[in-house]
């Protein structure tokens, strides 16, 4: 290495200026894409984070944009204007309509509407359902997670409930721990299933494909109860109730057995004679319908029921009528 490319991989970041950091990139790094060279020369940020630069164009080589997999050959400029990811920003509250079940001095239960995310998260660091629970209540601000204790997937529609102290979210995490809380899910499973039964597997990171979940031996515990509510010609309306609540777990679950949810775009498969409205239904077909737990400052059992939304009703009138 040459000294002026030892300088040039000697600076020194200053994590609290915004001012833009310029270097030059060696010739030693020369057809390397731009994300490896620069995650060589700058060593306190992680690869991931200049990805994020380069994709929000905070990063310039030469005056122009690249992306993250352009190849740098030596001797360009680059200017990088850092910045705090998104994941370190504080959620800030946004006038999100909620659909607010149930609220008092301690808790918030939320219908949450099929295709919101619970938490800020990669791909969708604003108009999340917690940005929306800081609009409506500001003091969440106060308390971890903004008093979240459990998620529903993104496409998952149904029941959450929020705490509003820090001592209602530890009652609250005890209770999901202690498995007491009472969780029922509505969902719609290819095949016709027969009779009730409980799939006991546990679910870990799938072992190749890491943004999915599988059943894997050394995975989590997890536990899941199904009971038939209805037949239909080619699909299967079940409740399940949790034991456990593990990433994906009755997605995962009903794929183990042969029986993956409509609709559902990562564990799902394709119905060989599938009705329109089955093609149609482009998210997995699961409702959190009940929600029972002790309030955390009276002790008293309380409970909660909402119908699935329309796009699912739909779904069912639909099969019910294909049936006939």
């Amino acid at each position: 290495m040459t000294s002026s490319e030892k300088q040039l991989h000697d600076y020194t970041p200053n994590h609290s200026d915004p001012a833009v950091i310029v270097l030059e990139i060696p010739t030693s790094h020369g057809g390397q894409r731009l994300d490896q060279a620069l995650a060589a020369m700058m060593p306190d940020y992680s690869r991931s984070r200049i990805q994020d630069w380069i994709k929000r164009d905070l990063v310039r080589v030469n005056g122009r944009v690249l992306g993250v997999k352009d190849k740098v050959w030596g001797g360009e400029r680059v200017d990088v204007a850092p910045d705090a990811h998104p994941a370190e920003v504080p959620a800030v509250a946004e006038d999100i309509a909620l659909d607010v079940i149930f609220e008092d001095d301690t808790l918030l239960v939320v219908n949450k509407p099929a295709g919101l995310v619970v938490h800020p998260g990669s791909g969708n660091w604003q108009g999340t359902m917690l940005n929306a629970l800081l609009h409506h209540a500001p003091q969440l601000s106060a308390i971890p997670r903004g008093g979240i204790v459990h998620r529903l997937d993104k496409d998952t529609s149904g029941l959450l409930v929020v705490a509003k102290t820090l001592t209602a979210q530890t009652h609250l995490v005890r209770q999901l721990q202690a498995r007491s809380v009472k969780r029922l899910y509505l969902a719609v499973a290819i095949g016709v299933i027969q009779s009730a039964g409980k799939v006991d597997a546990a679910i870990g990171r799938h072992p190749s494909q890491r943004t999915k979940m599988a059943v894997i031996h050394n995975g989590r515990e997890a536990v899941t109860h199904y009971t038939v509510l209805e037949n239909y010609t080619h699909c299967t309306l079940i409740q399940c109730a949790l034991e456990t609540g593990r990433t994906h777990q009755i997605r995962v679950h009903l794929q183990s057995i042969k029986h993956p949810l409509v609709g559902d775009p990562v564990y799902g498969r394709a119905l060989n004679q599938a009705i329109p409205a089955v093609k149609d239904f482009k998210r997995q077909a699961l409702h959190a319908t009940l929600l029972g737990l002790l309030h955390p400052l009276t002790g008293l059992a309380m409970e909660w029921e909402v119908a699935p939304p329309a796009d699912f009703q739909a779904l069912l009138v639909a099969l019910r009528e294909a049936t006939l």
